[in-house]
Protein backbone atom coordinates (compact mmCIF):
# COMPACT_ATOMS: atom_id res chain seq x y z
CA UNK A 1 0.00 0.00 0.00
CA UNK A 2 1.38 3.38 -0.94
CA UNK A 3 0.68 6.64 0.85
CA UNK A 4 0.70 9.90 -1.07
CA UNK A 5 2.76 12.59 0.46
CA UNK A 6 1.10 15.56 2.09
CA UNK A 7 2.38 18.13 -0.39
CA UNK A 8 1.81 21.72 -1.53
CA UNK A 9 -1.54 20.88 -3.15
CA UNK A 10 -2.83 19.70 0.21
CA UNK A 11 -1.64 22.90 1.88
CA UNK A 12 -3.56 24.86 -0.76
CA UNK A 13 -6.68 22.86 -0.04
CA UNK A 14 -6.26 23.50 3.66
CA UNK A 15 -5.89 27.25 3.03
CA UNK A 16 -9.06 27.20 0.93
CA UNK A 17 -10.95 25.41 3.68
CA UNK A 18 -9.75 27.91 6.28
CA UNK A 19 -10.76 30.83 4.04
CA UNK A 20 -14.20 29.33 3.45
CA UNK A 21 -14.59 28.78 7.16
CA UNK A 22 -13.68 32.39 7.87
CA UNK A 23 -16.35 33.53 5.38
CA UNK A 24 -18.95 31.35 7.06
CA UNK A 25 -17.87 32.79 10.44
CA UNK A 26 -18.36 36.32 9.09
CA UNK A 27 -21.85 35.36 7.91
CA UNK A 28 -22.58 33.96 11.36
CA UNK A 29 -21.37 37.15 13.05
CA UNK A 30 -23.48 39.26 10.70
CA UNK A 31 -26.60 37.20 11.34
CA UNK A 32 -25.99 37.33 15.10
CA UNK A 33 -25.71 41.13 14.96
CA UNK A 34 -28.83 41.42 12.81
CA UNK A 35 -30.83 39.33 15.22
CA UNK A 36 -29.63 41.31 18.24
CA UNK A 37 -30.24 44.75 16.64
CA UNK A 38 -33.13 43.95 14.35
CA UNK A 39 -31.35 45.84 11.55
CA UNK A 40 -29.98 44.63 8.26
CA UNK A 41 -26.84 46.72 8.83
CA UNK A 42 -25.53 49.43 11.13
CA UNK A 43 -24.33 51.57 8.23
CA UNK A 44 -25.92 52.80 5.01
CA UNK A 45 -23.23 50.99 3.05
CA UNK A 46 -24.46 47.71 4.47
CA UNK A 47 -27.97 48.31 3.10
CA UNK A 48 -26.86 47.99 -0.50
CA UNK A 49 -29.53 49.25 -2.95
CA UNK A 50 -31.85 49.99 -0.01
CA UNK A 51 -29.53 52.76 1.19
CA UNK A 52 -31.01 55.21 -1.32
CA UNK A 53 -34.53 54.60 0.02
CA UNK A 54 -33.42 55.15 3.62
CA UNK A 55 -31.36 58.24 2.82
CA UNK A 56 -34.27 59.79 0.94
CA UNK A 57 -37.06 59.00 3.39
CA UNK A 58 -35.42 59.48 6.80
CA UNK A 59 -35.20 63.30 6.49
CA UNK A 60 -38.85 63.41 5.43
CA UNK A 61 -39.87 61.35 8.46
CA UNK A 62 -37.83 63.60 10.76
CA UNK A 63 -39.46 66.73 9.30
CA UNK A 64 -42.94 65.27 9.72
CA UNK A 65 -42.16 64.45 13.34
CA UNK A 66 -40.91 67.99 13.98
CA UNK A 67 -44.07 69.50 12.50
CA UNK A 68 -46.26 67.16 14.54
CA UNK A 69 -44.36 68.15 17.69
CA UNK A 70 -44.89 71.82 16.81
CA UNK A 71 -48.65 71.22 16.56
CA UNK A 72 -48.68 69.26 19.83
CA UNK A 73 -46.97 72.09 21.69
CA UNK A 74 -49.20 74.74 20.11
CA UNK A 75 -52.39 72.78 20.81
CA UNK A 76 -51.96 73.15 24.56
CA UNK A 77 -51.43 76.91 24.32
CA UNK A 78 -54.40 77.37 22.00
CA UNK A 79 -56.67 75.49 24.38
CA UNK A 80 -55.50 77.59 27.34
CA UNK A 81 -56.12 80.71 25.23
CA UNK A 82 -59.63 79.57 24.37
CA UNK A 83 -60.44 78.95 28.02
CA UNK A 84 -59.24 82.42 29.02
CA UNK A 85 -61.13 84.01 26.12
CA UNK A 86 -64.34 82.32 27.22
CA UNK A 87 -64.04 84.08 30.57
CA UNK A 88 -63.20 87.41 28.95
CA UNK A 89 -66.15 87.11 26.58
CA UNK A 90 -68.45 86.43 29.53
CA UNK A 91 -67.18 89.58 31.25
CA UNK A 92 -67.73 91.64 28.11
CA UNK A 93 -71.26 90.29 27.61
CA UNK A 94 -72.12 90.89 31.26
CA UNK A 95 -71.10 94.53 31.14
CA UNK A 96 -72.80 95.09 27.81
CA UNK A 97 -75.98 94.14 29.64
CA UNK A 98 -74.98 96.48 32.48
CA UNK A 99 -74.85 99.43 30.05
CA UNK A 100 -78.50 98.74 29.25
CA UNK A 101 -79.26 98.78 32.97
CA UNK A 102 -77.51 102.14 33.38
CA UNK A 103 -79.88 103.90 31.03
CA UNK A 104 -82.44 105.57 33.24
CA UNK A 105 -81.03 103.95 36.38
CA UNK A 106 -80.84 105.54 39.77
CA UNK A 107 -77.59 106.73 41.31
CA UNK A 108 -77.12 103.71 43.58
CA UNK A 109 -77.10 101.41 40.53
CA UNK A 110 -74.30 103.48 38.95
CA UNK A 111 -72.04 103.13 41.96
CA UNK A 112 -72.62 99.38 42.10
CA UNK A 113 -71.85 98.92 38.40
CA UNK A 114 -68.75 101.10 38.74
CA UNK A 115 -67.38 98.97 41.57
CA UNK A 116 -68.04 95.80 39.59
CA UNK A 117 -66.41 97.24 36.47
CA UNK A 118 -63.25 98.07 38.41
CA UNK A 119 -63.03 94.49 39.68
CA UNK A 120 -63.69 93.19 36.17
CA UNK A 121 -60.88 95.33 34.74
CA UNK A 122 -58.43 93.78 37.19
CA UNK A 123 -59.78 90.34 36.30
CA UNK A 124 -59.32 90.95 32.55
CA UNK A 125 -55.78 92.19 33.13
CA UNK A 126 -55.02 89.04 35.12
CA UNK A 127 -56.55 86.83 32.41
CA UNK A 128 -54.35 88.49 29.80
CA UNK A 129 -51.37 87.22 31.79
CA UNK A 130 -52.59 83.62 31.49
CA UNK A 131 -49.76 81.12 31.10
CA UNK A 132 -49.38 77.69 29.55
CA UNK A 133 -46.42 76.41 31.51
CA UNK A 134 -43.88 79.24 31.28
CA UNK A 135 -45.44 80.75 28.16
CA UNK A 136 -47.70 83.81 28.30
CA UNK A 137 -50.34 82.91 25.73
CA UNK A 138 -51.42 86.51 24.95
CA UNK A 139 -47.88 87.89 24.68
CA UNK A 140 -47.31 87.08 21.03
CA UNK A 141 -43.73 86.30 20.13
CA UNK A 142 -42.55 87.91 23.39
CA UNK A 143 -43.97 84.92 25.22
CA UNK A 144 -41.53 84.94 28.14
CA UNK A 145 -42.80 88.30 29.42
CA UNK A 146 -46.27 89.15 30.81
CA UNK A 147 -48.50 91.12 28.42
CA UNK A 148 -49.73 93.28 31.31
CA UNK A 149 -46.70 93.89 33.56
CA UNK A 150 -48.66 94.74 36.71
CA UNK A 151 -52.26 93.56 36.33
CA UNK A 152 -53.25 93.82 39.98
CA UNK A 153 -52.27 97.50 40.02
CA UNK A 154 -54.07 98.48 36.85
CA UNK A 155 -56.49 100.71 38.78
CA UNK A 156 -53.53 102.90 39.71
CA UNK A 157 -51.98 102.77 36.24
CA UNK A 158 -51.85 105.71 33.86
CA UNK A 159 -54.31 103.87 31.62
CA UNK A 160 -57.04 103.84 34.24
CA UNK A 161 -56.33 107.11 36.04
CA UNK A 162 -56.22 109.08 32.79
CA UNK A 163 -59.50 107.59 31.60
CA UNK A 164 -61.01 108.25 35.02
CA UNK A 165 -59.87 111.87 34.81
CA UNK A 166 -61.61 112.30 31.45
CA UNK A 167 -64.81 110.68 32.73
CA UNK A 168 -64.64 113.06 35.67
CA UNK A 169 -64.82 115.96 33.19
CA UNK A 170 -68.01 114.60 31.57
CA UNK A 171 -70.17 117.36 33.01
CA UNK A 172 -68.00 120.15 31.61
CA UNK A 173 -66.66 118.78 28.32
CA UNK A 174 -69.62 116.66 27.26
CA UNK A 175 -69.95 113.06 26.08
CA UNK A 176 -68.38 113.47 22.62
CA UNK A 177 -65.14 114.95 23.95
CA UNK A 178 -64.99 112.49 26.84
CA UNK A 179 -65.47 109.51 24.51
CA UNK A 180 -62.88 110.83 22.04
CA UNK A 181 -60.33 111.41 24.79
CA UNK A 182 -60.80 108.02 26.42
CA UNK A 183 -60.57 106.40 22.98
CA UNK A 184 -57.22 108.11 22.38
CA UNK A 185 -55.92 106.98 25.78
CA UNK A 186 -57.01 103.39 25.22
CA UNK A 187 -55.39 103.30 21.78
CA UNK A 188 -52.13 104.88 22.95
CA UNK A 189 -48.86 102.95 23.09
CA UNK A 190 -47.11 105.71 25.02
CA UNK A 191 -45.20 104.67 28.15
CA UNK A 192 -47.29 105.49 31.19
CA UNK A 193 -50.55 105.21 29.27
CA UNK A 194 -50.39 101.77 27.70
CA UNK A 195 -51.06 99.00 30.24
CA UNK A 196 -49.22 96.52 28.03
CA UNK A 197 -45.63 95.37 27.78
CA UNK A 198 -43.16 97.25 25.60
CA UNK A 199 -43.43 94.57 22.91
CA UNK A 200 -47.22 94.80 22.77
CA UNK A 201 -47.22 98.60 23.00
CA UNK A 202 -46.47 98.92 19.30
CA UNK A 203 -48.60 99.83 16.28
CA UNK A 204 -50.94 97.12 15.04
CA UNK A 205 -49.11 94.69 12.82
CA UNK A 206 -45.73 95.13 14.48
CA UNK A 207 -46.33 92.84 17.42
CA UNK A 208 -47.02 89.38 16.05
CA UNK A 209 -48.98 86.41 17.33
CA UNK A 210 -46.91 83.23 17.74
CA UNK A 211 -46.49 81.09 14.64
CA UNK A 212 -45.32 77.53 14.07
CA UNK A 213 -43.99 75.69 11.04
CA UNK A 214 -46.40 73.00 9.86
CA UNK A 215 -44.86 72.08 6.52
CA UNK A 216 -42.20 72.95 4.00
CA UNK A 217 -42.57 76.73 3.72
CA UNK A 218 -45.88 76.60 5.64
CA UNK A 219 -46.63 78.34 8.94
CA UNK A 220 -49.72 78.86 11.05
CA UNK A 221 -50.63 81.58 13.55
CA UNK A 222 -51.51 79.86 16.80
CA UNK A 223 -52.42 82.55 19.31
CA UNK A 224 -54.09 85.85 20.14
CA UNK A 225 -52.62 89.15 21.28
CA UNK A 226 -53.50 91.14 24.37
CA UNK A 227 -53.21 94.49 22.64
CA UNK A 228 -54.27 93.88 19.04
CA UNK A 229 -56.58 91.74 16.96
CA UNK A 230 -55.00 88.67 15.40
CA UNK A 231 -57.11 87.87 12.35
CA UNK A 232 -60.12 90.20 12.11
CA UNK A 233 -60.68 93.94 12.07
CA UNK A 234 -62.72 95.74 14.71
CA UNK A 235 -65.50 97.85 13.27
CA UNK A 236 -68.01 100.30 14.65
CA UNK A 237 -68.31 103.94 15.57
CA UNK A 238 -66.20 103.72 18.73
CA UNK A 239 -63.17 101.46 18.51
CA UNK A 240 -59.42 101.62 18.98
CA UNK A 241 -59.05 98.87 16.39
CA UNK A 242 -58.42 96.35 19.17
CA UNK A 243 -61.33 94.59 20.85
CA UNK A 244 -59.26 93.99 23.99
CA UNK A 245 -58.37 97.68 24.31
CA UNK A 246 -62.02 98.51 23.66
CA UNK A 247 -63.15 96.17 26.42
CA UNK A 248 -60.63 97.56 28.89
CA UNK A 249 -61.60 101.11 27.94
CA UNK A 250 -65.28 100.30 28.48
CA UNK A 251 -64.59 98.79 31.89
CA UNK A 252 -62.38 101.73 32.87
CA UNK A 253 -65.08 104.16 31.73
CA UNK A 254 -67.84 102.37 33.59
CA UNK A 255 -65.58 101.99 36.62
CA UNK A 256 -65.03 105.76 36.67
CA UNK A 257 -68.68 106.76 36.62
CA UNK A 258 -70.23 108.03 39.82
CA UNK A 259 -73.75 108.45 41.10
CA UNK A 260 -73.35 112.23 41.00
CA UNK A 261 -73.07 112.16 37.19
CA UNK A 262 -76.44 110.58 36.47
CA UNK A 263 -78.03 113.97 35.94
CA UNK A 264 -75.25 115.22 33.63
CA UNK A 265 -76.51 115.89 30.13
CA UNK A 266 -73.79 113.72 28.60
CA UNK A 267 -74.24 110.72 30.91
CA UNK A 268 -76.61 108.73 28.72
CA UNK A 269 -74.62 109.54 25.57
CA UNK A 270 -71.41 108.27 27.18
CA UNK A 271 -73.18 105.09 28.29
CA UNK A 272 -74.46 104.63 24.73
CA UNK A 273 -70.94 105.10 23.34
CA UNK A 274 -69.68 102.48 25.79
CA UNK A 275 -72.49 100.17 24.71
CA UNK A 276 -71.55 100.60 21.03
CA UNK A 277 -67.88 100.01 21.78
CA UNK A 278 -68.61 96.84 23.75
CA UNK A 279 -70.95 95.56 21.06
CA UNK A 280 -68.24 95.92 18.42
CA UNK A 281 -65.62 94.40 20.74
CA UNK A 282 -67.75 91.34 21.47
CA UNK A 283 -68.40 90.79 17.77
CA UNK A 284 -64.73 91.08 16.75
CA UNK A 285 -63.67 88.98 19.73
CA UNK A 286 -66.01 86.18 18.70
CA UNK A 287 -64.66 86.24 15.15
CA UNK A 288 -61.03 86.13 16.30
CA UNK A 289 -61.78 83.27 18.67
CA UNK A 290 -63.59 81.50 15.84
CA UNK A 291 -60.57 81.83 13.57
CA UNK A 292 -58.38 80.37 16.30
CA UNK A 293 -60.83 77.50 16.69
CA UNK A 294 -60.73 76.83 12.96
CA UNK A 295 -56.95 76.84 13.11
CA UNK A 296 -57.06 74.28 15.91
CA UNK A 297 -59.35 72.05 13.86
CA UNK A 298 -57.25 72.37 10.72
CA UNK A 299 -54.05 71.61 12.61
CA UNK A 300 -55.61 68.50 14.11
CA UNK A 301 -56.53 67.32 10.61
CA UNK A 302 -53.05 68.14 9.32
CA UNK A 303 -51.47 66.29 12.21
CA UNK A 304 -53.50 63.17 11.43
CA UNK A 305 -52.43 63.33 7.79
CA UNK A 306 -48.79 63.80 8.82
CA UNK A 307 -49.02 60.83 11.16
CA UNK A 308 -50.42 58.60 8.42
CA UNK A 309 -47.74 59.75 5.99
CA UNK A 310 -44.97 59.22 8.54
CA UNK A 311 -46.28 55.72 9.24
CA UNK A 312 -46.26 54.86 5.54
CA UNK A 313 -42.74 56.22 5.05
CA UNK A 314 -41.50 54.45 8.18
CA UNK A 315 -42.87 51.20 6.78
CA UNK A 316 -40.94 51.76 3.55
CA UNK A 317 -37.74 52.42 5.48
CA UNK A 318 -38.39 49.37 7.64
CA UNK A 319 -38.66 47.22 4.53
CA UNK A 320 -35.03 47.97 3.66
CA UNK A 321 -33.57 48.44 7.15
CA UNK A 322 -35.32 45.89 9.34
CA UNK A 323 -34.43 42.21 9.43
CA UNK A 324 -36.94 39.48 8.64
CA UNK A 325 -36.41 37.88 12.02
CA UNK A 326 -37.84 34.46 11.12
CA UNK A 327 -35.66 34.20 8.02
CA UNK A 328 -32.62 35.43 9.94
CA UNK A 329 -33.11 32.79 12.65
CA UNK A 330 -33.43 30.09 10.01
CA UNK A 331 -30.30 31.32 8.25
CA UNK A 332 -28.44 31.44 11.55
CA UNK A 333 -29.17 27.77 12.24
CA UNK A 334 -28.01 26.81 8.74
CA UNK A 335 -24.80 28.83 8.98
CA UNK A 336 -24.01 27.41 12.42
CA UNK A 337 -24.28 23.91 10.90
CA UNK A 338 -22.05 24.92 7.98
CA UNK A 339 -19.45 26.40 10.31
CA UNK A 340 -19.40 23.33 12.51
CA UNK A 341 -18.96 21.10 9.45
CA UNK A 342 -16.11 23.25 8.12
CA UNK A 343 -14.32 23.07 11.46
CA UNK A 344 -14.67 19.28 11.45
CA UNK A 345 -13.19 19.00 7.94
CA UNK A 346 -10.28 21.24 8.90
CA UNK A 347 -9.68 19.23 12.04
CA UNK A 348 -9.75 15.99 10.08
CA UNK A 349 -7.27 17.26 7.52
CA UNK A 350 -5.04 18.65 10.21
CA UNK A 351 -4.89 15.15 11.77
CA UNK A 352 -3.56 13.44 8.64
CA UNK A 353 -0.06 12.08 9.29
CA UNK A 354 2.14 9.24 7.79
CA UNK A 355 2.69 7.94 11.32
CA UNK A 356 -0.99 6.88 11.42
CA UNK A 357 -0.39 4.50 8.49
CA UNK A 358 2.83 2.86 9.81
CA UNK A 359 2.61 -0.45 11.70
CA UNK A 360 3.12 -0.32 15.38
CA UNK A 361 6.27 -2.31 16.37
Amino acid sequence: MSIASYGPADYGQMASLISDSATVKQNLDQLTTQISTGLVANTYAGLGPGAAVSLNLQPQIAALQTWQNNINQAASGMQVTQTAMTQIQQIASNFLAQTNNLEGSDSSEVDSVAASAQQALVQVADLLDTQDGNTYVFAGQDSENPPVPDPDSILSSGFYTQIAAQVGLLGTQGAAATAANTLAIAGSNAPGLSPFSAYLSQPAGVAQAPTIQIGQGQTASVGLLASANAAVASTGTSTTGSYMRDLMRALATMGSLSSGQVSDSGFQALVQDTNASLTGAISAMAEDVGVLGNTQSNLTTSQTTMSDTATALTTQVGDVQDVDMAQAMSNLSLVQTQLQASYQVIAAMSGLSLVKFLPVS
